[in-house]
């Protein structure tokens, strides 16, 4: 293949619809049978349904010019490179016959479509992979396609949207068809270094190959549901292994329960889903916005206070401080999910920290506040028993931090403020959490946190314990509601290590100074949120509207302190508040 595949390339305008997609989609007749429940549907009711059979709701696989037109809003589809040679590396017997059959049949040129197309007016570069084509393996001129998209996306800053759907690597092509994955991932490499979304789009299958290079490294990785995604195909893991995989695995709603997905979206709401991502990722800084601004205030003690908004109170009678720590442990006091609920409307959540799990105690994404793309980030105790448990109480795992810090990782890059919301107990103590490194995982989070240069500001809205607290609330400000606690550790414990009973809980309250207005006094906190009467006791929504509005003016207010400022300011402020101490 030439070296020039850098800035060469065909473009063709491809109305959706015409004779490209007079290759049969699903086979000819006017019925087929249902892979899954084996019930005989009509092929045009299948197609007119997106591909789903309307019996039991499994998926077909769409092809790829199917796919585009569900997505792409009408004559704005661009295709690009399909003009690419085709190389017999291995001069394998009978692989040139086979893909000119393939291209006759399928009415592709390869494997992968890619292009330019709008969905709801967002301009976006897009790839599709067909499985009818050789079990959409990625060969040369797959990889070569996918690599001049996102380099092409990179030129002309552009997000990227890529439906994966493989077999894996070509084996026609040996070594040159591994040398793809790693080819993909530069590509994907640059595109990300210049600050552009990438949205992974998993299908069923995807597998090998691609799973273990581009179709992995999304932003942000989607997956429609029951989809096949892993490294190794089942057959060939239970084969190794000599046992029967349990029902489910590998399929997207194993991966989202282990973290690698951020969401599982139905196909319906697919292109919906992906013009509201690319808009909330469309913002940036105007250029300039990240230099010192002349006439800026200095870095140093004179910002440290700037925040600092003295108490007020709602309640009527001064409270003790065990009454307090009951208030901020209130089962129906309320939690993480609430407050992005009456804060944030239109948010959209992401899963996972890429490594093990997603942890329900952790609830993460981003949203629109006022107009300004803020990701959020929540501590979440869960409501009722059943939440209580499936949610740990608030104690995170080291899976929890990690996502929360993945997402940290990823508001920077878009240049995003954070909004923590931190109610837990406690850290998770417990054997798994040590295996997975309970300790590396929050002394990570507080080291990265002081090199994150977007604003941060955390609020404690319930319980505030200890380092999986902290955790959350290395921030250029810290606030806490009136009736919430943030303390070394909870006082059963400090009565218990230095006194040897537990059941001096209360008289340890009093002298912990973890009360909101000793916090303050002590400039731990720059703000206390006044609750009003009952908010502790008996949840409504009429009770939370008071502190929602004043959280609310709150938000606005610290994101026009901060949101000029450029990294180094924010950074050496948030060094020097800490560094007091």
């Amino acid at each position: 293949m030439k070296n020039n595949h850098l800035f060469k390339s065909t473009v063709k305008y491809v109305p959706l619809g015409e004779k490209r997609e007079s290759a049969p989609e699903v086979p000819e007749g006017l019925l087929r049978r249902c892979n899954a429940c084996k019930s005989a549907v009509f092929v045009d009711e299948v197609k007119k349904g997106f591909y789903i059979c309307p019996r039991c709701n499994n998926y077909f696989r769409v092809p790829a010019y199917s796919r585009l037109r569900r997505i792409a809003d009408e004559g704005s589809f661009e295709e690009w490179d399909t003009d690419i040679a085709f190389s017999n590396p291995l001069h394998y017997r009978g692989y040139g016959e086979k893909i000119r059959e393939l291209k006759e049949k399928t009415g592709l040129d390869e494997a992968v479509v890619t292009g330019k197309i709008r969905i709801d007016g967002e301009e976006t570069v897009v790839g599709v992979m067909d499985g009818r084509f050789l079990m959409a393996s990625m060969g040369e001129i797959v990889g070569e396609k996918i690599a001049r998209a996102f380099e092409r996306a990179t030129r002309e800053k552009l997000p990227v949207i890529l439906f994966a759907c493989s077999g894996g690597a070509r084996m026609q092509e040996g070594i040159v068809s591994l040398m793809q994955m790693a080819k993909t991932s530069a590509a994907v490499k640059r595109h990300d270094e210049a600050g552009l979304l990438y949205i992974s789009v998993l299908t069923d299958p995807t597998t090998g190959g691609v799973t273990a290079s581009f179709a992995m490294l999304g932003d942000i990785i989607l997956a429609e549901p029951g989809a096949l995604i892993g490294f190794a195909g089942p057959r060939v893991i239970e084969q190794t292994i000599r046992q029967k995989l349990p029902k489910g695995f590998q399929r997207s709603e194993f991966l989202l329960e282990h973290g690698f997905v951020d969401a599982i979206v139905p196909r319906e709401q697919l292109r919906d889903r992906l013009a509201e991502l690319i808009r909330l990722h469309r913002y940036k800084k105007e250029a300039g916005k990240n230099q010192k601004s002349a006439g800026q205030n200095p870095v140093g003690e004179g910002m440290i206070n700037e925040g600092r908004t003295a108490p007020k109170t709602g309640a009527s009678a001064p409270m003790s401080a065990w009454e307090h720590v009951e208030r901020a442990r209130d089962k129906m006091r309320p939690v993480g999910h609430d407050y992005i609920e009456s804060l944030f409307p239109g948010f959209v959540e992401f899963h996972g920290d890429r490594h093990f799990r997603d942890d329900p105690a952790v609830i993460g994404g981003v949203a629109l506040f006022e107009g300004t793309p803020v990701t959020v980030i929540a501590q979440e105790k869960g409501r009722g028993t059943k939440g209580n448990i499936a949610c740990n109480f608030g104690m995170v795992s080291p899976d929890g931090y990690r996502k929360a810090m993945r997402l940290v990782r990823q508001a920077e890059k878009f240049d995003r403020p954070v909004i923590f919301f931190v109610d837990t107990p406690g850290a998770f103590c417990g054997m798994e959490a040590e295996e997975r490194g309970q300790g590396e995982a929050i002394a990570r989070s507080l080291c990265d946190l002081f090199g994150v240069g977007v604003p941060l500001l955390s609020i404690v809205i319930g319980e505030g314990g200890s380092g999986g607290a902290l955790a959350f609330a290395v921030a250029d400000e810290v606030w806490m509601l009136e009736h919430s606690v943030y303390s070394v550790l909870s006082p059963e414990g400090f009565a218990s290590i230095l006194w040897k009973d537990g059941s001096r809980a209360r008289e340890a309250a009093a002298l912990m100074k973890l009360t909101a207005r000793d916090l303050y006094g002590m400039e731990i906190v720059e703000r206390v949120i006044p609750e009003p009467d009952g908010l502790g006791e008996v949840f409504s929504r009429e009770t939370m509207d008071g502190v929602a509005g004043e959280l609310k003016a709150g938000i606005a207010g610290f994101l026009e302190r901060y949101r000029e400022r450029d990294s180094e300011s924010l950074l050496e402020h948030r060094y020097q508040r800490f560094r007091k101490f």
